[in-house]
């Protein structure tokens, strides 16, 4: 029985996604993954530079998707499954064509962590994102913007002759189109992933690319590699070369004997076969494999300690068992992008599956015998030779087109279909995916004018192309916002301020006022920017009062303008602006537990601190945290080193008292590394 693909429905409870949100995006958001690397660090020359190749500026030309909360209801999804005489594959197209399941049927084992819910968390670089499966990230260090948006899906031919799963898209924030092809050979225990990125343009690019597969947490579960060393990073702005499998008094291969959350990038020798496996305490588990472009390994471990168990149960129902995260990448570390040429593509083929394994040697204290076991058993499994023979095999099918469509994802590539007539065989951008969010892009590239839209300019093109186009075009509000966002993301601060200023001239409202906030901010002039703020939110507020047709969208502007206007203004010592704001709200917003935060906050600034302690007693969440986020806990002492202080002084010794009288309650414990 080789492959077979048939569309079917999951009905899973699910928070919807909502509005993404209706500010550009600037700023990249908090840089979780951020390092200090010293001189003497020793790394390998490679990994040196591509450490500080290219990372992002921004994530535009993408928006924030930030509209979801935590109130779940049973939702259908669309879903496709793979299935042959021995596995059957799940995927969400809709979903970044995440693999939710992949069961094994002659044992009834799910080897991946199948989340019995659907929550979106500020996990992806844009924003929403959920846990559980496997999924494909591409884009730059992080879960790709993709995670939570659909993507194109058909039936291809598959080598085998039966058929394979073609998802592809264009990925915006390299504007680079890829493809993921999925088969089950007949009568294998293995299913079969071929990835192609392609560069399609006469420039060079940066890439990235991780395979990330969630897979079952319990507290006998050890995660093995073919490696002996491995770079830590604790999520300090550290990374650091560290012994496999003892380090710091502990075996780390084991998820669960860490308390805090960590990666571990296993150091694989060249030459080495690329494999990683999660074993349970009887030697059963999954394993993936890969041909040797698909270079690194890691892991990824929640820990023990009350920070990493909150996230899992914000992530999924409380009571279920927790996951950890086994994953493969292009470099051997997702802090690196690599380059890849114009006209150029990277390439490779990876196999998920059952793995058994004598358990004794598995679990003992040889590290060397352990993992020669896993290498043994796999080699008897799926041979070496044979992945590489799958991928010799798949190649030629990587152009053929797709004989039947079964999903349908963004008309971005279209776009640059039409811009560029780019020929990208097998992954056909159709004219008929063009959508009205590419309709005003149409009309330049036929016509050379934006046209001005009404009541706000919409979603962004910020590549070199377009900036070109939007250089060329009659001023207006809507080209001149778009140009100053193109050359923001190209790094031209000041051009992008004078292109919003003749955006505002036009009288094109509170955005380009936020841009220039953003711009000010970004300078170290936090009295400006506070000014610029005051300003945006003001003309929100107006344009929200207006009504008309367009009422919803302006009241979210001026929701989103007000998040982050009123930290601007705390910084600039106007608590008294900050707090006005917020009073101006409607009710419903103030109760959203960010806007609880903020009240808190203010309610400190203005020497509250008994009142700002309430809001927290009383309990509230934000639903779009954002991972390692500390706002919550620095909020909480601060507010406890100003109660103990009492109006006087708050020294090193209160501080303390803080942190052992007032102790971080547990439904705010979210930090990700030490204190």
């Amino acid at each position: 029985m080789a492959t077979s693909v048939r569309r079917t429905t999951l009905t899973l409870p699910a928070a919807p996604l909502g509005p993404d949100n209706p500010l550009p995006a600037l700023r990249g958001g908090h840089d979780l993954h951020r390092i200090d690397v010293p001189e003497d660090a020793g790394l390998p020359a490679d990994m040196a530079r591509q450490l500080g190749y290219q990372p992002l500026r921004s994530i535009l030309p993408t928006r924030m998707r930030d509209g979801y909360g935590r109130d779940r209801r049973s939702t259908d999804l669309d879903a496709l499954v793979l299935e042959n005489d021995r596995l059957r594959a799940t995927v969400l197209p809709g979903l970044g064509g995440r693999v939710h399941s992949l069961h094994h049927k002659p044992t009834g084992r799910e080897l991946l962590y199948r989340n019995p819910v659907l929550q979106p968390a500020a996990f992806a670089l844009n924003g929403a994102w959920f846990s559980g499966g496997i999924e494909w990230n591409i884009g730059a260090t992080g879960h790709t913007t993709l995670s939570c948006a659909p993507l194109h899906a058909a039936r291809v031919p598959a080598p085998d002759g039966g058929e394979m799963l073609r998802l592809w898209e264009w990925e915006r924030l390299r504007d680079l189109p890829f493809q993921v092809d999925l088969w089950l050979p007949d009568g294998s225990d293995f299913l079969y992933v071929g990835v192609r990125i392609r560069n399609p343009h006469h420039h060079t690019a940066p890439v990235y690319w991780w395979s990330n597969i969630a897979v079952p947490e319990a507290e006998g579960s050890r995660v093995l590699a073919p490696a002996e060393e491995a770079w830590h990073f604790g999520y300090e702005r550290a990374l650091r070369r560290v012994p496999v499998p003892e380090y710091d008094g502990a075996d780390r291969t084991y998820p669960l004997r860490s308390e805090f959350p960590a990666d571990y990038f296993y150091d694989l020798p060249d030459g080495a076969r690329r494999w990683i496996t999660s074993l349970d305490t009887e030697g059963h588990g999954l394993v993936q494999t890969s041909t040797d472009t698909l270079r690194g390994r890691k892991l990824f471990l929640w820990g023990a300690g009350r920070a990493g168990r909150r996230w899992q149960r914000w992530l999924t129902e409380p009571g279920t068992g927790g996951y950890a995260e086994i994953q493969a990448g292009l470099a051997r570390t997702q802090l690196e992008h690599l380059p890849l040429d114009g006209g150029a593509e990277f390439s490779w083929l990876e196999a998920y599956g059952p793995l058994a394994a004598d358990p004794a040697t598995v679990h003992g204290t040889d590290w060397a015998a352990a993992r020669g076991e896993v290498a043994d058993r796999l080699e008897a499994a799926l041979p070496r030779a044979e992945v590489d023979a799958a991928y010799a095999a798949w190649l030629p099918y990587a152009d053929r087109e797709p004989k039947e469509s079964l999903a349908t994802g963004s008309g971005w590539g279209a776009l640059e279909v039409a811009r560029a007539g780019l020929d990208l065989p097998g992954t056909p951008f159709d004219a008929a995916t063009l959508g009205p969010e590419q309709e005003p892009w149409l009309t330049l590239l036929r016509t050379g004018t934006l046209p001005a839209e009404d009541p706000l300019p919409g979603a962004a093109l910020t590549a070199p192309a377009w900036r070109d186009l939007l250089e060329s075009a009659p001023s207006g509000p809507a080209t001149d916002y778009h140009l100053g966002l193109a050359q923001w993301q190209a790094g031209d601060r000041a051009q992008a301020v004078r292109s919003w200023e003749r955006a505002l001239a036009h009288g094109a409202g509170a955005l380009p006022l936020y841009c220039l906030a953003v711009a000010e901010s970004a300078a170290g002039e936090p009295a400006r920017a506070a000014d610029r703020y005051a300003e945006a939110a003001a003309a929100a507020a107006r344009a929200a009062a207006a009504g008309g047709p367009h009422a919803r969208v302006r009241h979210a502007v001026r929701t989103a303008l007000a998040r982050e206007a009123v930290p601007a203004l705390l910084a600039a010592g106007r608590t008294e602006a900050a707090d006005a704001l917020l009073a101006g709200l409607p009710r419903a917003e103030l109760d959203r537990g960010c806007f609880r935060l903020l009240t808190a906050r203010v309610r400190l600034a203005q020497g509250r601190p008994a009142a700002a302690r309430e809001i927290f007693d009383a309990g509230f969440e934000i639903a779009d945290l954002r991972e390692g986020d500390e706002t919550l806990g620095d909020t909480w002492y601060a507010i406890a080193e100003r109660l103990l202080a009492d109006g006087g002084p708050v020294t090193d010794t209160i501080r303390a008292r803080a942190r052992t009288e007032h102790p971080l309650p547990e439904r705010y414990e979210y930090r990700m590394r030490p204190a």
